[in-house]
């Protein structure tokens, strides 16, 4: 079980308060149990898959089958399941690891990701008993390829707009008709989830077999990457399903949708972990050994600023990602419910971080793989050398589990809506807020302790994006979902506060010498980044919503708020670089 941190918080309660760095889960609170776990799946990916990931990539779908029977061996497709249905049930935090490590292995992560997230947890969260009986067994040692059946050519981010259709018949089963696009494991998956408006106009889930008449696949999709996953449209013509199959309530599909979108989020953000691990990996080792005017190109301070930035948002969406895992389990262990009822409870209460999460790993991600092809020259665009189809496979990410777009809207706008249910005490800390800037009084000073500074830094950080986001509520009331270009800035402040925040607790919780100093380096670099971040996206959001006078005082307001003295950021990405290419890699 994961080491305890502290009783469950609110989702986007640390906007609102002091966050007591203790409380933080981090990647080195780890138990020797989930070390073992993540020692054992690296060595299954880099020992079985990427040996093999040519053959995937030719569309050896058996082989895809046959790996996905060794994870079922190893016990990690179950590890959200009870024993009673074959799993090996688990805390967040070791499936988080086991993202991570898979994340790695490109098109067969997306395979993973398929068969676990999105075909297990409807089935285990919402499916009868007999249900239940039926599908995990299969799904969670790998016999049975499930696969998930949401989106269409005309609703994507739209998916409540639907137009696959499900007709009652006479004896209680239903007939379906319509094509779902883009979906992982269409070639070969036995069990699909998929959604359709039950007489046209009640968005509904079905569990339904490829066995079933009227169900087929068809060709794969010609994709920019993940090539060794499978990807078709599925097709149903007057398709069969059994009253039995209905999973869930009629019209109720959109708690099965989103809430397998929470934990799809989730593991998204914790599968970019190791794709950016193994990526510095790379980088590091090719720059140390490729030599250019007489000397590696690990010498040049140009490679030592990529190779720096790459390890300080490497630890960035790390720290996020575990301690989101650390919060989430705290739910489930503080919850009554039953164990699914408990981690449904705990992913929507964490809704808005899973979608931090899925934002910022993606783009991270996309940011290191980027710079690893630049380090690699020419050789870094050629299939000889992996750093080419980690580029290629990493892209999708941003679109994904909702778009990026539709996530930076729903970062603020889950906030708000819960704002307005009661359940945050936002609006009122924003009044507060606003008084305290109109008072003469500047901000405290603030200690001069280990990352006293950095500590100050993000409790500013919290009260710009309070200011902006109370700003924006006043000046648009009901109308502010229509703000996407405000929304979208907001999100990016919320993102860069909690990234700073997870980053500044885990070198806090490590300590001054040793690995604390490189964490501390790299919390220093990333908070005094994120400050001209946040004041650049706030100056347009009030830019935005004001004008005149107004303006001006708010962004006086701002200036008394975003007090951050600049570091010789040079120096510590130098410090950082050397360090990821004596080690050979990632350095935390």
């Amino acid at each position: 079980m994961t080491e305890a941190v502290a009783t469950a918080a609110r989702g986007g309660s640390w906007l609102l308060e002091d966050t007591p760095a203790g409380s933080t889960f981090t990647p080195e609170r780890m138990t020797e149990e989930q070390r073992l776990i993540d020692q054992t799946t690296r060595e299954f990916v880099t020992g079985e898959v990427l040996e093999q990931n040519d053959q995937l990539e030719a569309k050896d779908w058996d082989l895809a089958r046959r790996l996905l029977l060794r994870c079922g061996e190893l016990g990690i497709l179950g590890t959200d399941v009870p024993e009673e249905y074959g799993g090996i049930p688990l805390d967040t935090v070791t499936t988080a690891l086991i993202a991570g490590r898979l994340g790695e292995s490109g098109s067969f992560s997306t395979t993973f990701g398929a068969q676990t997230g999105l075909a297990v947890l409807p089935i285990l969260a919402f499916g009868t008993e007999a249900q239940k009986q039926r599908y995990l067994p299969g799904l969670v040692s790998g016999e049975t390829v499930g696969a998930y059946c949401l989106s269409e050519a005309g609703s994507g981010s739209d998916a409540l707009g639907a137009k696959t259709r499900a007709d009652r018949q006479d004896d209680g089963s239903f007939r379906l008709n319509g094509e779902k696009m883009w979906i992982s494991n269409g070639g070969f998956a036995d069990v699909y989830i998929v959604f359709a408006k039950v007489a046209g106009e009640h968005f509904t889930a079905f569990i339904v077999e490829r066995a079933f008449e009227g169900v087929s696949s068809g060709a794969e999709e010609h994709k920019m990457g993940l090539i060794g996953s499978s990807t078709t449209p599925v097709i149903f013509q007057d398709a069969r399903v059994p009253a039995e199959n209905l999973l869930g309530e009629i019209g109720k599909g959109h708690k099965v949708a989103f809430n397998v979108l929470n934990y799809g989020r989730f593991k998204l953000g914790a599968s970019t972990v190791g794709s950016s691990q193994g990526a510095i990996r790379e980088a590091a080792r090719y720059a140390a050994q490729r030599r250019q005017f007489g000397q590696p190109i690990a010498s040049f301070g140009a490679i030592k600023h990529k190779l720096g930035e790459m390890t300080i948002r490497a630890f960035a969406i790390e720290s996020m990602v575990f301690r989101t895992a650390g919060l989430i389990d705290a739910g489930v262990e503080g919850s009554a419910s039953g164990h699914e009822a408990a981690l449904l409870a705990a992913l929507e209460e964490h809704a808005i971080e899973s979608s931090m999460l899925k934002v910022a790993g993606s783009e991270i991600l996309d940011y290191i793989l980027d710079e690893n092809v630049q380090i690699h020259g020419g050789n870094g665009y050629v299939r000889d050398y992996p750093a080419e189809r980690h580029y290629r496979d990493a892209r999708v990410n941003r679109i994904f589990e909702g778009t990026n777009e539709i996530n930076r809207l729903l970062i603020p706008g889950m906030l708000v809506r819960r704002a307005l249910k009661g359940h945050l005490p936002l609006i009122e800390a924003a009044r507060k807020l606003q008084d305290e800037l109109l008072a003469p009084a500047a901000p405290a000073a603030h200690g001069d302790g280990f990352l006293a500074p950095q500590v100050g830094a993000v409790g500013m950080f919290k009260k710009v994006g309070l200011a902006v986001l109370g700003i924006a509520l006043q000046t648009y009331g009901e109308k502010l979902s229509d703000q996407q270009e405000v929304l979208s800035l907001e999100a990016d402040i919320l993102i860069d506060t909690y990234a700073a925040e997870s980053m500044v607790h885990r070198a806090l919780a490590t300590g001054e010498s040793g690995a604390g100093a490189l964490q501390a380096d790299a919390a220093r670099a990333f908070v005094n980044d994120a400050a001209v971040r946040i004041e650049a996206a706030a100056r347009a959001a009030l830019a935005a919503m004001t004008e005149g006078d107004t303006l001006r005082t708010h962004l006086a307001a701002l200036r008394r708020l975003l007090k951050v003295s600049p570091l010789n950021t040079v120096a510590i990405r130098r410090r950082l670089a050397d360090e990821a290419v004596a080690r050979g890699g990632y350095v935390f």
